[in-house]
């Protein structure tokens, strides 16, 4: 363990959530949560990660030197409003794929009641094993959130004192890595859609070799957890847009994501299933 103990509460923990409570408590930190309100699933989660419930809100508030708030980015004004609504004043830090924007309004949020703010960025799969996960961090108190993973599997990085750089950067990587996964099922879709998929499935072969690969593994990567990218493509679409771009590539991201959430969490998940929800619910006028 390094440095003193510490109690840290997540909300809400998710695989994502539960993969950094479990970082901070193998370090020797207390990781706590509340399961009021939270579904079946959730509970499990928790229990099966140890996670010490403190069963209410409040009573996490109260208990937590730090909180670390995950959850889907439209979540996370709400969720800083009501823990700012609770009188926390430790140090909450806002984990969220969020666009500089919102995060300036989650610290105003947090500021205004005596919180401590501080901005971060995942990158990375829930952290099972050293060098897979990184968490940026910004703000005036980075530093001291980042020195609370030496020696756990998470990489807590620090980008500096100026809040909002952590979230820009993962607006930057999560563009790419979700937003061409989203382009690339769109793309395929067309050739299903006018039955050139196999011609087209070839000519990959021949000039883009791979890219069968990625759009396969796209497919059974993205598409159950499509429910949660609707939120942050409009986000990484606000990013743009306050930075002077174009953000309408990734208002269609949205939509492709959003005539996925039906296949939430579902194992197994293939290109055709995938490709067919996607023509279908755009073909019903449903997104």
């Amino acid at each position: 363990m390094n440095g003193s103990v510490i109690k840290a509460g997540v909300i809400h923990p998710g695989q994502m959530g539960v993969a950094i409570a479990a970082a901070l408590a193998s370090v020797g930190h207390t990781a706590s949560w509340a399961s009021q309100g939270r579904s079946d699933e959730t509970v499990n989660r928790a229990e099966q990660s140890n996670l010490v419930d403190l069963l209410t809100l409040e009573a996490l508030c109260n208990d937590s030197d730090f909180i670390f708030s995950i959850c889907p980015p439209d979540q996370a004004p709400s969720v800083a409003q009501q823990v700012a609504d609770l009188g926390f004043n430790g140090t909450f830090v806002d984990c969220n794929a969020v666009a500089p924007a919102t995060t300036d309004l989650v610290s105003n949020i947090v500021t205004q009641q005596s919180g401590t703010f501080v901005d971060g960025g995942i990158i990375g799969p829930p952290a099972v094993k050293s060098g897979t996960t990184r968490l940026y961090l910004s703000g005036k108190s980075a530093t001291a959130v980042a020195e609370l993973f030496i020696d756990s599997v998470v990489d807590a990085r620090v980008l500096g004192s100026s809040s909002g750089a952590a979230s820009a950067l993962k607006m930057a990587y999560a563009g790419w890595t979700k937003g061409s996964a989203a382009l690339l099922m769109t793309q395929f879709a067309l050739a299903q859609q006018q039955k050139v998929e196999s011609a087209l499935l070839e000519e990959w072969e021949l000039s883009q070799p791979g890219l069968t690969t990625r759009l396969d593994s796209g497919c059974s990567s993205m598409a159950p957890k499509a429910w949660r990218f609707t939120g942050e493509m409009h986000e990484i679409a606000k990013a743009l847009e306050d930075a002077g771009l174009s953000r309408y590539w990734f208002d269609g991201a949205a939509d492709v994501y959003e005539c996925l959430s039906d296949l939430k969490n579902k194992p197994d998940i293939q290109r055709k299933e995938v490709i067919d929800a996607l023509l279908k619910t755009m073909n019903d006028g449903s997104a």
